[in-house]
């Protein structure tokens, strides 16, 4: 049986196998309905789920049993908001400089591993370049192991805010960056940047609505897009089906944004409560990253770690952020999973659903949240978040039951994505 799964497992993380595999689950987290299931077993075969039964069922002889019988077995998890494109580290802001595209992308292809290592089957990538489209084809042909990708290319920002990319440079390197280079001045420009990332394969459109931390300039929170400006963003976008992220900090910015159609607000440090309001009136969902908040307020303290323009920002904005979840959670808002990684190191997403417990969110509330609430918002409810008859087979497990042990969430020991295992 030893020898009959080693090779099943290498056959199949080459895309090569198609017999069923059954896995018999000590316990199972039921999404759908918030439970704790024990014994039960997963019936795969080929890239979805055929059935879960009552008990250890019976292997036939076309097919193999993978024993997860100690094991807490979840559906694969989705992190809302990661750069897969590189990672924090105290010459990140020399990196446009020095690193080629092809270096880029091969950093992306290590991450990208490192990220479903971490069970993190399913992400969306608010922020990169063409790297981030090449390498969600990639990954889909099976040519690179990684994640199933969302992406929003090159995130939206105006003239010296936060996602203008010649922030910081001298003058004779600024240029003036337009629709093209993702950098929007008047409704005009909001059209046809969203054109641009569709045309350039993007699935989400991402704005950076008002000021943010680690851009080379002054404002972490001022607004930065007028009301027509997304306006017409979130209508383009609607009209070329696709939805809108907004990065946020400041109120007036958050209130802006969700007033003018925006699906998501990521960060949202400063966020008031008649914003919390505003945001279940209009069905929009906050994304918290507090694992990212808390690594930038102490990388801050270390000198030299980021530009001097960065400290104060980081300082201010990091150790509120976590504060913020626990009164929109309390407060009713929709909250959807998503950690920032990349800002702080891949692999560690995990982190998140342990910050979150600490505020008075429940662990089987963080996991719905990393299942089946992202899932439904990348259009995704009747293929993801859930271990059920005709789902992808996107499973994951860990050692406890991390409705008893969060920290559980940060060790994924099994990783099967569309039926192929990447961790045993």
């Amino acid at each position: 049986m030893k020898r009959s799964l080693f090779i099943f497992t290498f056959l199949l993380s080459l895309g090569m196998f198609a017999q069923k595999a059954y896995l018999h689950c000590g316990k199972l987290i039921d999404t759908e309905k918030g439970k704790v299931l024990t014994n039960k077993t997963v019936i795969v075969d080929g890239n979805q789920i055929m059935a879960v039964e009552n008990g250890f069922s019976k292997v036939p002889s076309d097919a193999v049993a993978i024993d997860l019988k100690d094991k807490t077995v979840m559906p694969g998890l989705i992190d809302m908001h990661v750069h897969i494109e590189g990672e924090t580290n105290p010459g990140k802001y020399l990196e446009p400089f020095t690193l080629n595209e092809a270096d880029v992308a091969f950093n992306a292809a290590e991450i990208a591993e490192r990220t479903l290592m971490a069970g993190f089957t399913t992400v969306r990538d608010l922020g990169g370049s063409g790297v981030n489209v090449a390498l969600r084809n990639a990954v889909a042909k099976g040519k690179v192991r990684g994640p199933r990708i969302f992406t929003a290319e090159k995130a939206l920002g105006t003239t010296g805010g936060h996602a203008d990319p010649t922030n910081g440079r001298k003058r004779e390197l600024m240029g003036d960056p337009g629709p093209k280079e993702g950098v929007v001045n008047g409704v005009d420009d909001a059209r046809k940047a969203v054109r641009q990332r569709y045309k350039n394969g993007a699935d989400w459109i991402k704005i950076t609505a008002t000021g943010g931390v680690l851009s080379v300039a002054k404002s972490g929170q001022n607004p930065q897009f007028t009301e027509e400006e997304i306006l017409a963003i979130t209508t383009t976008a609607k009209e070329y089906g696709m939805q809108v992220a907004a990065h946020a900090h400041g109120d007036e910015g958050m209130q802006r944004a969700v007033r003018n159609g925006v699906k998501t607000i990521e960060h949202g440090t400063l966020m008031s409560e008649t914003t919390m309001d505003l945001m279940k009136e209009k069905n929009a969902y906050y994304v918290p990253t507090i694992t990212a908040g808390k690594f930038v307020a102490a990388k801050a303290k270390i000198k030299g770690y980021y530009p001097e323009i960065i400290v104060p920002k980081a300082l201010e904005i990091g150790p509120k952020i976590q504060d913020t979840f626990r009164k929109a959670y309390k407060r009713g808002v929709g909250i959807a999973f998503g950690t920032d990684a990349g800002v702080f190191p891949h692999g560690e997403n995990g982190k998140e659903f342990g910050y979150m417990v600490e505020v008075g969110m429940s662990p089987m509330e963080t996991i719905r949240s990393a299942t089946v609430t992202n899932a439904e918002l990348l259009g995704m409810k009747d293929n993801l978040g859930k271990l059920k008859k005709g789902y992808l087979a996107d499973i994951i497990a860990v050692n406890d039951d991390p409705t008893e042990n969060i920290s559980t969430m940060e060790n994924v020991v099994f990783v099967m994505k569309e039926g192929k295992i990447f961790k045993r």
